[in-house]
């Protein structure tokens, strides 16, 4: 059994577990595409999550997502990988570590290739999402810039249908009628290729809610709300990519949220909702607005949420519920080691 840490919480579960965290590193690489590499991790974050580990008894070691990966985890004889890798590219990216060690027969932390596949496309998790009443903003997806744009209600917002960490969604993302939106789709798409998701905007509060573990252990975190300071374009409010790079001057994360009971059940239950129909495993997080007449709105949802301390919203909400860094760390992998039978 592994060794508590020095703030006390539970240790990892078996004897001196050998965890591989397996990961993507930001090689900063010029790009006239500002956020590029914003899917990535910095070396912090993985030193930040063996750090963790080590402190609740784990033996650790670092690997980069590189083809020679199952060769080079069979050779470590790794117990369990601790996988934060965001794939290489493509819409299927975030899949592919995954489809990987399941190949290898390796175990891993977090929802496997298929709840990845679907959840990276904003459009498929919303038709599927869809039977299970849950309520989206209303949206089309478009491959070029002379798409069809039928049924379009403005004012709408671009964003790329397959990308994370709000990469693509920048201070001009916001449109208001045909020829702004004309305008957003030509540059994204020249900027990120494949298709881009046109979301009507829901006017309203913003909030992120995160899951951690599984069937009747999960728990659903309360509500995060992120208050904006000011507005980021025009009249609107949008959580940007240099929203978030600067996030100290344009908003205020405050958790619990100041909601109604009501109001914080209905949206709890969502995320669960959400969380059990998309079969996430472990952990994920998902993104609400709720509208001036209170109804909530799903956005978006992700089962590979970042971990990078003091900074992502996953470890900043449980944080705020009572969870510290590394007893998140801890139970990520706790739920994944019991998930795949290493432990009882």
């Amino acid at each position: 059994m592994g060794i508590a840490n020095k703030d006390g919480e539970d240790p990892l579960p078996g004897e001196q577990p050998k965890v591989a965290v397996v990961y993507n590193l930001k090689k900063n690489v010029k790009s006239d595409v500002p956020d590029a590499e914003a899917e990535y991790d910095s070396i912090g974050t993985v030193k930040g999550i063996c750090a963790a580990l080590k402190r609740a008894g784990a033996s650790t070691v670092m690997v980069d997502a590189a083809p020679d990966l199952v060769a080079h985890l069979m050779r470590a004889k790794v117990d369990l990988v601790f996988n934060i890798a965001e794939g290489a590219g493509g819409r299927g990216r975030e899949a592919e570590v995954p489809a990987m060690l399941e190949m290898a027969g390796i175990p891993y932390t977090g929802s496997d290739p298929t709840t990845l596949c679907i959840a990276l496309d904003k459009a498929l998790t919303k038709r599927l999402l869809k039977t299970y009443r849950v309520r989206t903003p209303g949206y089309i997806v478009c491959s070029g810039a002379d798409a069809k744009l039928d049924g379009v209600k403005y004012p709408v917002i671009v964003k790329p249908d397959a990308e994370g960490s709000s990469k693509g969604i920048s201070d001009v993302s916001v449109a208001e009628n045909e020829g702004e939106l004309r305008a957003a789709l030509e540059k994204n798409l020249a900027a990120y290729g494949g298709e881009m998701l046109v979301e009507e905007y829901i006017h309203g509060r913003e909030f992120t809610v995160g899951v951690l573990g599984n069937g009747g252990d999960a728990k659903v975190f309360e509500p995060m709300e992120i208050v904006y300071k000011k507005k980021t374009q025009g009249d609107y409010c949008v959580y940007s990519y240099n929203v978030k790079q600067d996030y100290t001057k344009f908003v205020d994360y405050v958790c619990p949220a100041a909601l109604n009971p009501s109001e914080t059940r209905s949206m709890k239950q969502t995320a669960l909702k959400i969380y059990n129909a998309l079969r996430c495993r472990d952990f994920a997080r998902m993104d609400f607005r709720m509208s001036p007449e209170g109804k909530i709105y799903f956005i978006e949802i992700n089962p590979l949420p970042g971990l990078a301390p003091g900074y992502s919203d996953y470890p900043m909400l449980a944080e705020f519920c009572g969870v510290g860094y590394d007893a998140l760390i801890t139970a990520i992998y706790s739920a994944a080691a019991k998930r795949c039978g290493l432990v009882r």
